[in-house]
């Protein structure tokens, strides 16, 4: 065919002017190649060559910044531009092609046009990105060329009467709109950025997210095609693939993103629902967060919108290819230069392109609308963890110690409930978008079939009351379940915390029980839930079978294949609303179950307004951000510290009395019942002295000093606090040091300080003071070492003077010590009183409160006060009280039985106390250990099966080998397993024969002339019986599916429990709490309502993948050569992506979200601590930072996925025109074959290319939900399968032991097998009534743990009644013999369970926290008395108790106490020091030895 620009016509000239220049078609089209010329022979140089760059000389990501307003408009503007040339240029070829010549003239000026408006955006981005806005005028001639020249040409179009009838028309008259409008940004931009005619161009500054450098996440400040594709990601991307991301590489997230910005918005939506007329209203949490985010749920919602009516053009695409497929050419419309749009959209080949680009659009859309809602729930998750963070720390303690409130439902409102409404989120464009999708699709439907559609419309309209139905039963399991779960989550908690007691006693397998049957009943929910899920499954095979039939009986015609292809495209569009309605309602009901949990914590009781203890001085938040270096006083040495500083006035003794520091006047205070605990409180705080409290176990010491500082509730009087005296000491907090232990999981330097500003002096002459020195130089890096959570590292003592320590070092007028010296030898309390609380502390004149059972120690008080059941017994000096109550002082001085003698000082404490610290090398080598084997499992992805790495499994996330995933499934069940293989596999056969099945039926009936009465009769008792085989197997699958899940949790969680629950005590020593809690929350969260229903997902994306792909390449082989590439580039492209977002992001995801939930954990447990020191703003703040560091990576994890998506959904879209293009061909040469072979018919041809067409659309679909949200879902989520399995051991006797004879021979223990021994060939014979004494570190703990074999005994042997214990169960050994630990447990229930668990009465708070610490060890010993043992072991059993009780106490078995004169009764002690037996003999003759270790300790203890 001959080419020429204007085309050869012979009639007519084509380059005659005789009517005039402008009445030349031709040269106008030429007039309109003159712009494109124009801006590419100007672009090109520039963009080649370059120009110098204006940018701003503050340090940006320079390519980012988007400085030209209308930016968002130009590039839609231009988006369009190039789509209206592309229908252009199709409209002009189509035309060209049905004349005897190439027309160039009709579609070359579209083509150039097109690369001009390509060339015109890059030239613009380049622009902007570098700040050149002069060359703008380049593109601002551009426009007003364009035009002019198209407005010519529409001009000339309404002088020959060319109208909207005509497609060419419509496309110039949109192209002069399109052009207009980017001529008007262009002047907009000049006029805002005066660049032109303006002397003074306005100066822009760079926002201040693109100024700071750590920000990387750049989708808000990237260009609209960056951010439609993602296109910032690919360096990321890349450069994960050749090394890993790490967590710094990641940087901060912009402002807008911070869970601060996010609080304060959601906070003031919440809070502005309190209205000054009803300011007890509980706020809406739905309202709230409509507010708070309303815009961005808008946004994401009309994003999908447009995605899902886009996605409708597939099928009508779908209906004119196969409808036109006879049709090798096009009829023209007014001859040879004009067509209408009906004709171009007859062209087969041009519906091919418009399916791909509609695809493309469409992908683009959703993509979008993913993002956005992602980003939403992101957000407001972070807003969601601030305000439970806030209330947190405004609970009232009784919450909290009266068991309304326990750290599992904290961790599960933390680590479930917000993330539950952050995937609601995620879902919310769904739920209006699923009506929409149903609605449309039941017109085009309509369209298609006619009144057969409506009748499938009335089986939706039928089964909606049905799925109403199911999402209310589904409402009412799911809130069964969440609160089986919270039980469940609060019993492991306990048993976690109370763990080496469990295994003293041998009670792990009756608190599994407990756990089981509690685990049983949230089972039974989740097996209800499954059969309710499984039961609205897959319900459009049910639609299809009554359109169809009805269609079939209504018109006896039957469908075309064009019709019945483009329906049955619709049905596979109509399956996605129809399935998800299950899964939205799903995610609906655990949404809403989760705002009422919310609701209900947020509506908590909260503290008490304390702000008496400022005075009348309001204190900001912001004041302790800084935490500004404060001063105090020392009149006696005004200058022994470079920080202190004398005060201005001298407050004499008279005037401490007449301001005391602390005053309680009338005071009734309750912990939340309306009973007081304490009643008529009158005391006074001397200021500048040593007031001591003490009484027995119960009588409400520790309850007093919370009601002091405002945790109580206050029934009656008043607290007040002196503030009159000016110093500059922080007057607004209190030191205090908690009776139960309370440190961060932070360096022993950072929980001293305690974020007071550090002074070296003042740091060193406190760890002196509290004889932390030893310690610390055993530590591996000194004071910068980690110490763990809840100091699990260290012993009772040591940790307890790091608490005293952190109270010392803070700057202010008031410390609170509660039983301070509970868990410190003798020699240890003595140096703390002398060293810490009478001269480092009193010196400085700072007011001291403790609470002690050292009833020696009363001599050196300054103000004792004597508490009873609640009350005060008496106030006063110890002189006044030993005038005026004579008898409580005779019974104090019977107590005490001590000599007014000062304490001996040992010359050989320092070098003694540094050998006896040798018990920390052990735990420290432990956790260095694991690191090392962190390291090594990382690099060479080993797994490692040993127990003692249990916590390297715990922690390490990385990608998850297919032996897992077999795992999983092997736990499952082998029968379930096969049963779920063979009903997938059973199910898409009959899916794809019911396809099948359709094309042949339709076929036939467009070709009814040769198809026989007896072939037309079979179809459609076939199709409905595949029909309701298929409806029988969807159901029968998604059963499979469900209860293969539930099996598999089932046997994971109790080999969970067990594995755990039976690990070496080591492994809960180098393992945070917060982290074995995540395995059970969150974990076990996902592998029973996520995972089942992935792998369902994954199962069927896969098989409906390679169905189609089989059922294509089965029509039109040519399409494998097109596959071969395009699977090439899938592979690469998700080989890049599961490196990046798998290896990298989803480590950093998961490695920063157990600092996040063990800080939340953290906070709840030292709640009473942190309120005293006024450290709330400080803790938030790292919350905050903690919050936005994991947000920061599910982002870029979240735009890892969208990058994916948006280049599989693009290959899907060209796998698409691929087999479109191939079934376009092989129906014109199988036309062209037909003509010589009569017996291949056309009808039967064009069902298969509508059958292929079809499923090209299903893999489009199906292919980025099968890598993203499915596999690589899966891989994530079988991190939380590992599969721990119990141990098993033999039976032994029954009646073991009988006499309690033990043999100690040639023993020696160590920690671990790579670590020196800490008893070292110990030879003993004990008889009952012995006891064992010596300091802190001498191996009398490490003693008692080798009777249980809880230590690993490398030499020797231990006989009782002549069995070794090493060849004895750990079950039956633990269970024959007693302990009582110096850390006192109680778990939640009955008094009765605490003592024997193996019945049960009623009511024990969650760790016994309604209990005093005293009161629980009280528990413990009942506990261990109950149990009927030959043997009893007492490791500092009376460590916490008041002399008085402790009297009752001294017939035991064996004790190992620091409290020497308690084993005075015993008939043998033993003296251990530095693992090794020193001494042991009779009381009596040791008390005669005069240099004797044990005559020592009784000296000092007096």
């Amino acid at each position: 065919m001959a080419l020429s620009f204007c085309g050869v016509n012979k009639v007519n000239n084509s380059y005659s002017v005789d009517g005039g220049v402008l009445n030349n078609g031709c040269f106008v089209d030429a007039l309109n190649l003159v712009p494109h010329v124009f801006l590419l022979f100007i672009t090109f140089p520039i963009l080649f060559i370059g120009w110098g760059s204006q940018s701003s000389k503050v340090q940006i990501h320079h390519n980012t910044w988007l400085h030209f307003p209308g930016h968002n408009l130009r590039w839609i503007l231009t988006f369009s531009l190039l789509f209206v040339h592309v229908c252009e240029f199709a409209e002009g070829l189509v035309s060209s092609k049905g004349m005897d010549s190439n027309y160039l003239h009709l579609f070359m000026p579209a083509f150039i046009g097109f690369i001009a408006g390509t060339t015109s955006v890059v030239y613009y981005h380049n622009i902007e990105t570098s700040n050149f806005p002069k060359l703008l005028l380049v593109l601002f001639i551009y426009w007003v060329l364009a035009f002019i020249t198209k407005s010519i040409k529409l001009w000339k179009y309404t002088e020959y009467y060319v109208g909207p009838r005509h497609l060419r028309f419509c496309i110039t008259a949109l192209l002069v709109i399109l052009y207009g409008l980017l001529m008007a940004v262009e002047v907009n931009v000049i006029r805002v950025r005066k660049y032109v005619f303006f002397a003074n161009p306005q100066k822009v500054k760079p926002p201040e997210d693109l100024q700071d450098l750590g920000v990387r996440f750049l989708q808000p400040f990237v260009n609209l095609l960056s951010k439609a594709t993602y296109w910032w990601m690919n360096p990321l991307i890349m450069g994960a693939h050749r090394r890993p991301i790490e967590l710094k590489k990641i940087g901060k997230l912009p402002f807008a993103m911070r869970a601060l910005t996010n609080y304060l918005r959601l906070k003031d939506a919440y809070e502005g629902q309190r209205t000054p007329v009803d300011p007890e209203r509980s706020p809406s949490i739905w309202r709230s967060v409509y507010q708070a985010f309303g815009r961005p749920i808008l946004l994401s919602s009309t994003f999908r919108y447009l995605a899902d009516l886009l996605g409708f053009a597939g099928p009508l695409c779908i209906a004119g290819i196969v409808k036109n497929l006879k049709n090798g050419n096009n009829s023209t419309f007014f001859g040879v230069e004009f067509m209408s749009s009906t004709e171009l959209l007859q062209n087969t080949s041009v519906l091919a392109v418009l399916l791909f680009l509609a695809l493309i659009l469409q992908r683009t859309f959703l993509q979008a609308s993913y993002y956005v809602s992602i980003e939403t729930g992101i957000n407001l998750r972070g807003a969601l963890l601030a305000m439970i963070y806030n209330k947190i720390l405004r609970l009232s303690t009784s919450n909290m110690s009266m068991g309304e409130l326990t750290l599992g439902q904290i961790n599960n409102l933390v680590a479930i409930e917000t993330n539950q409404l952050m995937w609601f989120l995620f879902l919310c464009p769904n739920l209006w978008a699923m009506p929409v999708q149903i609605v449309m699709g039941v017109i085009l439907l309509h369209y298609l079939l006619g009144y057969s559609a409506l009748i499938g419309a009335s089986v939706i309209l039928l089964l909606a009351p049905v799925q109403y139905l199911i999402a209310t039963k589904l409402a009412d399991t799911q809130k069964s379940t969440l609160d089986h779960s919270t039980d469940r989550l609060k019993q492991t908690t306990e048993i976690l915390k109370g763990i080496k007691l469990l295994k003293l006693y041998a009670w792990e397998n009756t608190f599994c029980d407990r756990v089981e049957q509690t685990r049983g009943k949230e089972l039974t929910s989740l097996r209800t839930f499954a059969l309710y899920t499984s039961l609205s499954s897959e319900p459009s095979v049910v639609v299809r079978l009554s359109t169809f039939v009805a269609h079939h009986f209504l018109d006896k015609e039957g469908p075309t294949p064009s019709e019945a292809f483009a329906a049955l495209a619709l049905f596979h569009i109509l399956v996605t609303p129809l399935f998800l309605l299950s899964t939205v309602v799903r995610f609906a009901v655990k949404a809403l179950v989760s705002v009422e949990k919310l609701g209900e914590f947020l509506q908590s009781d909260e503290i008490g307004d304390d702000s008496w203890r400022n005075g009348d001085v309001t204190v900001s938040l912001d004041t302790y951000k800084k935490h500004p270096g404060t001063k105090a006083i020392n009149r006696k040495q005004p200058m022994r510290y470079n920080y202190l500083v004398p005060c201005s006035d001298q407050l004499n003794s008279d005037l401490k009395f007449r301001s005391p520091s602390a005053q309680v006047t009338n005071g009734f205070f309750t912990w939340g019942s309306n009973l007081s605990t304490l009643s008529d409180i009158n005391i006074r705080i001397p200021t500048g002295q040593l007031t001591m409290i003490v009484g027995q176990v119960g009588c409400g010491k520790s309850s007093l000093l919370l009601a002091m500082l405002g945790e109580m509730q206050i029934l009656n009087g008043r607290v007040s606090w002196n503030t009159s005296y000016e110093c500059l000491k922080n007057r607004y907090s209190v030191a205090y040091a908690a009776q139960k232990s309370w440190l961060l999981n932070a360096t022993v330097e950072e929980n001293i300080t305690f974020g007071s500003p550090f002074s070296k002096q003042r740091y060193k002459a406190v760890i002196e003071a509290c004889s932390l020195q030893p310690d610390i130089d055993l530590l591996p890096f000194g004071d910068q070492t980690e110490i763990g959570e809840r100091g699990i590292n260290l012993s009772g003592g040591q940790r307890q003077r790091i608490c005293v320590a952190r109270a010392l070092y803070q700057n202010t007028n008031i410390v609170f010590l509660d039983d301070p010296f509970s868990a410190l030898d003798i020699h240890l309390s003595d140096h703390l009183l002398q060293e810490g609380i009478l001269k480092f502390l009193q010196d400085d004149k700072r007011t001291v409160v403790i609470v002690t059972h050292k009833l020696q120690y009363l001599i050196h008080a300054d103000w004792i006060i004597a508490m009873k059941e609640g009350s005060v017994l008496r106030e006063g000096t110890l002189k006044d009280i030993q005038t005026h109550d004579v008898e409580l002082y005779e019974h104090w001085k019977t107590l005490m039985n001590r000599q007014d003698t000062e304490l001996e000082k040992d010359t050989e404490l320092d070098s003694q106390t540094a050998l006896e610290r040798k018990t920390l090398r052990r735990a420290f080598y432990s956790r260095e250990t694991k690191n090392q084997i962190d390291d090594e499992d990382e690099e060479e992805e080993e797994e490692e099966e040993d127990d003692d790495n249990m916590s390297t499994t715990t922690s390490r996330r990385s990608k998850i080998p297919w032996r897992m995933c077999w795992r999983y499934l092997s736990s499952g069940g082998f029968f379930m397993v096969f049963l779920m293989v063979a009903s997938k596999l059973l199910k898409h056969s009959v899916m794809v024969a019911i396809d099948y099945w359709l094309a042949l039926w339709t076929s036939a009936k467009s070709d009814a002339a040769n198809v026989t009465a007896w072939q037309a009769s079979y179809y459609l008792p076939v199709f409905t019986i595949l029909c309701g085989a298929g409806i029988t197997l969807c159901l029968v699958t998604s059963l499979t599916v469900e209860f293969l899940g539930l099996s598999a949790a089932t046997n994971l969680h109790h080999n969970l429990l067990n594995k755990i629950i039976h690990a070496p005590i080591r492994f809960f020593d180098v393992t945070p709490l917060g982290q074995i809690l995540n395995r059970f929350s969150a974990d076990t969260n996902i592998i029973d309502q996520h995972i089942p229903p992935t792998l369902e997902s994954l199962t069927r994306s896969t098989l409906l993948c390679l169905s189609a792909i089989g059922v294509i390449a089965s029509i039109t082989p040519a399409f494998l050569l097109a596959l071969l590439p395009l699977a090439v580039a899938f592979y690469f492209i998700q080989k890049y992506f599961r490196v990046a977002s798998k290896k990298s992001f989803s480590k950093i995801d998961i490695s920063t979200q157990l600092p996040l939930l063990c800080h939340f954990s953290e906070t709840a447990e030292g709640l009473t601590t942190i309120r005293a020191f006024r450290h709330e703003a400080r803790f938030k703040q790292r919350m905050l930072e903690l919050t936005d560091t994991n947000n920061t990576a599910y982002l870029f994890l979240s735009a890892a996925n969208r990058w994916l998506e948006v280049r599989t959904d693009y290959l899907g879209a060209v796998i698409v025109l691929t087999a479109a293009i191939a079934s376009i061909w092989s129906s014109t040469w199988s036309s062209t074959w037909s003509s010589t072979d009569p017996k291949n018919t056309y009808g039967c041809n064009a069902g298969m290319v509508g059958l292929g067409l079809t499923y090209a659309l299903t893999v489009s679909d199906q292919l980025p939900e099968l890598v993203v949200r499915n596999l690589a879902d899966l891989e994530v989520q079988m991190a939380a399968s590992e599969n721990y399995e119990g141990t098993m051991t033999p039976p032994v006797p029954e009646d073991w032991p009988q006499t309690g004879e033990i043999k100690i021979q040639d023993l020696s223990v160590r920690y671990d097998p790579m670590l020196k021994p800490v008893l070292k060939h110990v030879n003993a014979y004990i008889n009952p009534g012995w006891g064992i004494c010596g300091r802190t570190g001498s191996g009398k703990s490490s003693l008692s743990l080798a009777f249980f074999n809880m230590v690993d005994i490398s030499e020797g042997r231990i006989l009782i009644d002549g069995i070794d214990i090493c060849r004895l169960p750990l079950q039956t050994l633990r269970s024959r013999l007693s302990i009582i630990l110096q850390d006192p447990v109680l778990f939640s229930g009955s008094i009765r369970l605490n003592l024997d668990p193996e019945r049960t009465y009623a009511v024990v708070t969650e760790g016994g926290e309604n209990f005093s610490v005293g009161q629980r060890q009280l528990f413990c010993l009942a506990r261990a008395f109950v149990r009927k043992s030959s043997i009893l072991i007492m490791d500092e059993a009376t460590a916490s108790i008041d002399m008085a009780t402790e009297n009752i106490l001294q017939k035991v078995v064996m004790t190992a106490f620091h409290r020497v004169h308690t084993i005075l009764e015993a008939d043998l002690v033993i003296v251990m020091k530095r693992g090794n037996i020193l001494e042991y003999d009779k009381p009596e003759t040791l008390l005669l030895q005069e240099d004797s270790m044990f005559a020592s300790f009784v000296r000092a203890d007096m």
